[in-house]
């Protein structure tokens, strides 16, 4: 009976130090604040920002993603660019049917050309309420 409390306490103790860790972290993730310019150039300036879409599992439901990178391509190749390495993000119109191509300038000055990997939206919060800006209509992130 002793070996099973023993066994039972290191367990809790083990899982408790596991689920305090993962809350920190989740606690910890670095929020990003952006003043975000529509296609109407309107600015807004949105807190903790993400990109957020729906990815579509059967007719009738769908998986909410809220990432702090933005899905770009490049060629075939599908790029990850993490908001904390993104100094800004300029929207320049698709030629015809082609889609916007957003130009994203890194932290470290380095710029390249990319379009999106998935349709979504930038999302967060402004002073009047929850905001969501389809990535399709804006001209413009600022990073601050």
């Amino acid at each position: 009976m002793a070996v099973l409390v023993a066994a039972l306490g290191t367990f809790l103790w083990f899982w408790g130090a596991v689920g305090e860790g993962a809350l920190a972290q989740h606690k910890g993730e670095r929020q990003f604040t952006a003043v975000v310019t529509d296609a109407q150039n309107v600015e807004t300036e949105v807190k903790n920002l993400v990109f957020y879409w729906e990815e579509r599992v059967s007719e009738t439901a769908f998986v909410p993603h809220e990432v702090r990178q933005l899905p770009v391509k490049r060629g075939t190749a599908t790029i990850h660019v993490r908001f904390e390495t993104i100094k800004q993000i300029d929207v320049k119109p698709g030629a015809d049917k082609a889609g916007p191509t957003y130009v994203v300038t890194l932290v470290n000055g380095k710029t390249g050309e990319f379009t999106l990997a998935i349709a979504g939206s930038f999302r967060g919060e402004s002073d009047f309420g929850q905001v969501d800006l389809p990535a399709a209509a804006v001209a413009k992130v600022v990073f601050k």
